[in-house]
């Protein structure tokens, strides 16, 4: 059968060239003679399909996973969160070392126009990522430890955000664009300067085996709400910036608060039922998995919407998921396994091919790049370090939270990329915005060593066990 169709197939398509219409083009057009000739038009094609879009994009995407892949690892095994290898992949990747070496190699791989691509990824990818954090993020837990920790939290994100309005008072007239209202411009380096990266602390203090002692159950708590309190204050500020002004942004906050409280009022209840009723994966459906996506999509597209960001409506998605841990739990993996593994390090990338590393390129730039640094350390690690000891903490214990809030990783290059995407913070703040993430993150297990380090000989000096041997008191 296979042959007989196949011969009237042949016999169609003969008889189909007779009436075949042409142009110029094709007309001009010539089929290979020989092996040779046909060995050049494979080429010629080859190439076409590796320069097209799509193969542009995957090629992209198997580069950042790599580089991603081996950084993270190496940054593992230097007793460091993974999230700081794949900030530094694509910072590598980028024009500070990919386009500073190989130019030739990175302007094939990474050329600007097809960058739009791996942005709307990367954009998808952390809008899957807020969402996994907001289900991440227990509530009730929140409540339990709001009295010991109201004061930890919003010190430590209220004093670094003074910090930053004043840092920014000072070099608002040199560094920040023409057209960029003071106000706006203030507040995104505020903000920079006050958030803490939970995902990255939780990660750490479960490294560390803290996490159902009372230090990392204060940490995290702490964590928690300075989150919840920052994200809000995130959501004010790029509603502010868009507005122009306070005023203006009035009917943003408005309506975001109607939002909000639709969100916490009508829909937590009715997914509090779902929770009930579907608690494990074997009555979970797709057609559910597609409800809570589509509940996800919708957030998200409000909060965009709103002038509040994507990011927002993700995270309060998250939030209000159902209370079942099971549930959460299910959803989670489902997001994560993408989020994290694929989309997630396409974003690290994109940040890192706008981090250009050499438009630092005097010492008045690296002395501002430094204060930044310091300021952003002095207000974080300072406010939760005295507010943790006011609070009735011991010094080591009041230490440590300060060491863990000054986390920022991942949540802190979310802010940059909202304040460089609406060109309020310029490529030079940029940049040196990235690297205090950086150098904040990259401190905090050796800090936490240290401490722990310094305290245990203190303890032995006091009871006078000296590593030779001996007692007594000293």
């Amino acid at each position: 059968m296979i042959g007989m169709f196949g011969s009237l197939m042949y016999f169609i398509a003969k008889q189909g060239e007779g009436h075949q219409l042409t142009d110029a083009a094709s007309a001009a057009y010539q089929a290979p003679k020989n092996m040779q000739e046909g060995f050049l038009l494979f080429k010629e094609l080859l190439v076409n399909h590796v320069e097209s879009t799509i193969g542009i994009l995957l090629l992209q995407i198997i580069a950042i996973l790599v580089t991603a892949r081996i950084f993270g690892w190496i940054f593992l095994k230097l007793g460091q969160p993974t999230v700081i290898g794949e900030i530094v992949a694509g910072i590598v990747l980028g024009p500070s070392v990919l386009g500073h070496l190989l130019p030739e190699v990175s302007g094939f791989l990474f050329r600007p126009e097809s960058l739009a691509n791996i942005n709307i990824l990367s954009e998808i990818g952390l809008i899957l990522f807020m969402f996994a954090i907001g289900m991440e993020l227990d509530i009730t837990e929140v409540r339990k430890k709001l009295k010991e920790t109201i004061l930890i939290s919003h010190t430590s994100t209220v004093v670094p955000f003074f910090f930053g309005m004043l840092t920014a008072y000072f070099v608002y007239d040199t560094y920040a664009d023409r057209g960029t209202p003071f106000l706006s411009f203030a507040l995104f380096v505020g903000i920079a300067m006050s958030i803490t990266a939970f995902p990255v602390l939780a990660r750490i203090i479960q490294e560390k085996g803290l996490t159902r002692s009372h230090l990392g159950t204060i940490s995290l708590a702490s964590a928690a709400n300075g989150d919840i309190t920052a994200w809000c204050l995130l959501a004010i500020v790029v509603a502010i910036a868009q507005a122009g002004s306070m005023l203006s942004a009035t009917y943003n906050i408005l309506f975001s608060a109607a939002y909000v409280l639709v969100m916490f009022l009508l829909v937590r209840p009715f997914l509090w039922v779902v929770g009930h009723l579907y608690h494990n994966k074997e009555v979970i459906s797709k057609g559910l998995v597609a409800l809570m996506f589509l509940l996800l999509l919708i957030s998200a597209y409000l909060t965009e919407i709103l002038g509040l960001h994507a990011l927002f409506g993700a995270f309060i998605a998250g939030v209000v998921m159902p209370s079942n841990v099971k549930f959460r739990k299910i959803m989670t993996e489902k997001v994560e396994d993408v989020s994290l593994s694929l989309l997630l390090p396409l974003f690290f990338v994109s940040t890192g091919l706008r981090t250009e590393i050499g438009l630092l390129n005097t010492p008045g730039l690296w002395g501002l790049c430094a204060v930044f640094i310091l300021v952003a350390i002095a207000g974080k690690f300072g406010g939760a370090l005295f507010s943790a000891r006011f609070a009735g903490e011991s010094w080591k214990d009041s230490l440590y939270i300060g060491a863990l809030m000054n986390t920022r990783g991942l949540m802190e290059l979310v802010v940059l990329t909202i304040g460089y995407e609406m060109h309020i913070l310029p490529p030079s703040v940029f940049v040196m915005l990235v690297l205090m993430t950086l150098v904040t993150t990259f401190m905090t297990t050796p800090l936490v060593s240290f401490i722990d380090f310094c305290f245990r000989t203190r303890d032995k000096l006091k009871t006078g066990r000296q590593p030779g041997g001996g007692s007594g008191r000293v």
